[in-house]
């Protein structure tokens, strides 16, 4: 090693030890570890209902173009805007043999429409039935603004962790400091189908009521406050 190598090295190794004596890994500090827990209940602003349409298959067979103009007429007549609301997934068909005529084809188209509340697709279900449209069903629902609702439901945890750190260090008289940690444990959004479906017959003069679960928003925020 030269002198100067040297020279260099005994100026630099003080820093680098002040550095290391400097540095604290927060398991050597003194900290106190929690769970915080918040969740939120949202009604749906988004629900999504599939119809589907299919030619009969039998004598008085309609053309499913009729049947596609009558679903159109009936949910504009509900104040559905069917140019932004209503799209088309799927078109297809099947063959139906007929003796002594050959093979038929039959078609079926799929949609997807997009209401705002269950008022609106109890209307939807009704209005639909009456012209003998049946198959219509529950896709999924969710909410407009979901992320800034995620972001609610952390904040809500984070702070739910910070005053039980608050709670239990008071009871021996130690003051938190700030957080050292915080890790989000779980990032939980679940819906239950389960909880939406008719209330009645559509033939009934009562307007069908459909009803849907809640959307639930879950989280748990782990953190670990310092201890003065």
């Amino acid at each position: 090693m030269t002198r100067t190598a040297l020279i260099i090295l005994i100026i630099l190794s003080p820093i680098f030890t002040f550095a290391q004596m400097g540095t604290k890994n927060f398991i050597d500090q003194n900290f106190i570890e929690v769970t915080g827990n918040a969740e939120l209940e949202i009604v749906p602003d988004l629900i999504y209902l599939s119809i589907t349409l299919r030619e009969a298959d039998g004598k008085n067979r309609t053309p499913l173009a009729i049947t596609e103009q009558a679903m159109m007429s009936k949910l504009q007549e509900i104040g559905i805007d069917v140019e932004e609301d209503l799209t088309v997934n799927d078109l297809s068909s099947r063959f139906r043999t007929k003796l002594f005529s050959g093979s038929q084809v039959l078609l079926s188209k799929e949609y997807t429409l997009l209401v705002a509340d269950a008022p609106t697709a109890g209307k939807v279900y009704e209005g639909l039935e009456q012209i003998g449209i049946s198959n219509v069903n529950l896709l999924r629902f969710d909410h407009s603004k979901m992320d800034e609702l995620k972001l609610q439901v952390k904040i809500a945890a984070i702070r739910d962790a910070q005053q039980k750190a608050e709670n239990l260090a008071k009871a021996i008289n130690q003051p938190i400091g700030r957080a050292i940690h915080i890790e989000e444990l779980s990032n939980e959004r679940f819906s239950d189908k389960d909880g939406w479906g008719w209330d009645g017959a559509v033939s009934r003069a009562a307007p069908v009521v459909v009803d849907f679960a809640d959307l639930k928003l879950s989280y748990s925020i782990q953190a670990k406050f310092e201890l003065n």
